[in-house]
């Protein structure tokens, strides 16, 4: 590994712990895959670690088997943070430009997201992952980009700070490297999986992407490039698993099979299109009360893109689109155009994304990712308080 650009990123989901192991090579800008690993998660419910040893246990399962097919050491990884306890705040705040020619500077840039920091609530027992300047006006003018090299003598900036319990990422970094893993970044699974599932065309129009897990869904919303929003809600597809079961009196196993569409079919399908729409209007709604929330409702003319393991089910694209009234579909065909047709399971886009993560630069397009990687020292130094 020591004369290659290897990348290694780990989604540890509720359902599944997937692991792709990528190769940068020189003068490309998309990591080559070189293995995909899916090993069965044990220990965690709706993205919380309640059995450490169990997880420690799946994760090292699925490095031996990467390092098997590869013949190599797998030890720095990107790691995706999920779960129930993500979510996103927006605040503002503002400074007065520090050089004499008011030029604003880079500097002045992260004082004014520190100040905005500071107007922060409700924060007891959260930690911040993300910072990111979604908006900037100097004396009071919006600016269209950035502002850095303008003149004025006031910066404001609204600033979404992505954030997640304590002690759920204490115990995530606890648990990977307590499986012999060394964690070199931590990554907000939905915007991971945003790198390779969504164009940027389509977040500069605005669109929201869907992320279906297991047991729980995530949403991030983009304008301008952006993203003004995130949030992840405790339904997933693992309940039309259930309600599937319930309603045909069959066990969850063959439960799964039905509703992804193999074996042979049990009851009618009126009964099983009827179940899976129903689970899926009560998952939808909770991603229409939060777009209406934050005054997005209707309002994206790039639509809803969908992706995690519960894209597969059913019809899943035709029912979006009638609920939401936009434009709705299943982001394979994204990932497979980013990855060169490496990948085509959207259940990837995490564990992919993750990779992805480290070779953008945060060009004009990705001000805010360029954010993300400059501050990133506060959360690390946090994360080695606790770590042997």
């Amino acid at each position: 590994m020591a004369n290659r650009n290897i990348i290694v990123g780990l989604d540890i989901g509720t359902a599944w712990i997937r692991l792709v192991v990528c190769e940068l090579k020189a003068g490309d800008n998309v990591p080559q895959i070189l293995t995909l690993v899916k090993k069965p998660a044990r220990g965690l419910r709706r993205g919380y670690i309640i059995n450490p040893d169990e997880v420690v246990e799946a994760i090292r399962d699925a490095v031996a088997d990467a390092e098997r097919t590869l013949k190599l050491r797998v030890r720095k990884i990107i790691l995706g943070m999920g779960g129930v306890s993500l979510d996103s705040r927006l605040t503002e705040g503002s400074i007065v430009a520090s050089r004499p020619d008011s030029e604003i500077s880079d500097s002045d840039v992260a004082r004014a997201v520190d100040a905005s920091e500071t107007n922060l609530l409700e924060m007891s027992n959260r930690r911040i992952l993300h910072r990111i300047p979604v908006a900037f006006k100097v004396d009071g003018e919006k600016v269209l980009g950035h502002p850095d090299g303008l003149r004025g003598s006031k910066l404001e900036v609204k600033t979404l700070f992505v954030t997640c319990l304590d002690q759920h990422l204490k115990d995530l970094v606890r648990a990977t490297e307590n499986a012999g893993l060394i964690v070199d970044d931590i990554v907000a699974s939905p915007l991971a999986a945003s790198l390779v599932v969504m164009t940027k065309a389509q977040k500069a129009a605005g669109c929201a992407l869907a992320n279906i897990g297991s047991q729980t869904t995530s949403v991030a919303v983009f304008e301008d490039g952006l993203p003004i929003s995130l949030q992840v809600f405790p339904l997933g597809s693992m309940d039309i698993t259930n309600d599937i079961a319930l309603g045909f009196r069959i066990p969850l196993e063959d439960a799964e099979r039905v509703k992804r569409g193999e074996g042979e079919p049990i009851g009618t399908k009126k009964k099983l299109d009827e179940i899976i729409e129903a689970r899926l209007s009560d998952i939808f709604e909770f991603i229409e009360r939060h777009l209406k929330k934050i005054g997005v409702a209707g309002l994206l003319p790039a639509g809803i893109l969908i992706t995690g393991g519960g894209s597969s089910v059913g019809n899943i694209e035709d029912i979006a689109k009638n609920y939401f009234k936009l434009p709705a579909r299943i982001a394979s065909q994204t990932i497979a155009t980013y990855s060169k047709s490496q990948i085509r399971d959207t259940a990837w886009a995490v564990a992919y994304g993750l990779c992805a993560y480290s070779t953008e630069e945060g060009g004009d397009e990705s001000f805010g990712l360029k954010l993300i990687k400059n501050a990133r020292g506060k959360l690390w130094g946090w994360i080695r308080e606790f770590m042997p």
